[in-house]
């Protein structure tokens, strides 16, 4: 994927890198606590069988969003290097 798009677009496997929220007040700041802040490295781990909530990586530990908490998430995709 490229250029930025919304975390709950991200697929299971796949990692990204925060670059904004647009939510505001307690959830704003809850997602500020879970470590959600722009630069932090994201990755999309598990996702309920019915498709909501999804699990993601951050920072080492595991969190669980709801795709309209995930929907106010802006994230670009990692670089991807070749290793030689």
């Amino acid at each position: 994927m490229a250029g930025s798009f919304t975390l709950d677009r991200l697929a299971p496997g796949e990692s990204a890198r925060v670059v904004s929220l647009s939510s505001e007040g307690p959830e704003r700041r809850r997602l500020l606590d879970l470590g959600l802040l722009p630069g932090v490295q994201i990755k999309a781990s598990l996702r309920s069988p019915l498709g909501d909530p999804t699990a993601y990586e951050v920072r080492g530990a595991l969190i669980a969003l709801r795709r309209e908490q995930a929907a106010k998430i802006t994230v670009e995709p990692l670089e991807v290097t070749a290793d030689a």
